[in-house]
């Protein structure tokens, strides 16, 4: 891997090009991120570049009433981790997430920075992200199971149909498609096009859909498949 970067979904929207054909894209805004720490193969095992992105404030501990203690930002940063940033002279960050770069070497803990601009227009890239969650699903919505027949004689409309034999095994199989909760799983989508860039306020805009609800956390890769 040679370039990759922490992202926030903004939202979807459309672009024309000079031929005015319509494009529709998802907005990124990538970056900056912070390098934390640099992995190396005498002190780690491996190479690889730690970074952080969005700055969070520390956990504040209070007490209540009774004099419990109580954590009044319970999404803030740890004492830990506010210590981590601090060796690398950066405020605590929300995400913190490992790239394994083939030139790992050239970053410097506290001093490197990686924007927007390490990608290109036109350059193909693998997004990942948590997708939406659809809650607690039927087969047919959460795999696309096909439904019974929709007659009035039918004893089943959106069934699964069978989960298995009943003497041999007696038992449902693992890996049994059936209803459950959908989505809030990662997913990774590949071979995504990078049509826009805005390296001044820190925006990608790339071709097409995204995973993720709006404001979720967008990895973005250079492809592993780039055709």
């Amino acid at each position: 891997m040679k370039k990759a970067i922490l992202a926030e979904k903004i939202g979807m929207t459309q672009i024309f090009n000079e031929d005015g054909v319509l494009t529709p894209v998802t907005v990124l805004k990538a970056g900056p991120c912070a390098v934390l720490q640099v992995k190396t193969v005498e002190n780690d095992g491996y190479e690889a570049v730690q970074v952080g992105f969005k700055d969070v404030k520390e956990k504040v501990t209070s007490k209540d009433g009774s004099g419990k203690k109580v954590i009044r930002n319970p999404h803030g940063a740890t004492k830990a981790e506010v210590g981590h940033a601090k060796k690398a002279g950066e405020a605590p960050k929300q995400f913190v997430k490992e790239f394994k770069f083939e030139n790992a070497a050239e970053y410097v803990a506290g001093e490197s920075v990686i924007k927007a601009d390490i990608f290109a227009e036109g350059d193909k890239i693998d997004v990942t992200a948590r997708s939406k969650g659809k809650g607690y699903a039927g087969g047919i919505k959460r795999h696309g199971l096909k439904s019974g027949p929709s007659g009035h004689g039918s004893k089943y409309h959106r069934h699964a149909g069978s989960n298995g034999s009943a003497t041999t095994p007696g038992r449902v199989m693992k890996g049994k498609k059936m209803a459950g909760h959908a989505g809030c799983e990662q997913v990774t989508v590949q071979n995504l096009e990078i049509v826009k860039i805005d390296a001044e306020n820190d925006v990608i805009l790339v071709k097409g859909a995204v995973p993720g609800p709006k404001k979720s956390l967008v990895i973005v890769a250079e492809s592993v498949k780039a055709r």
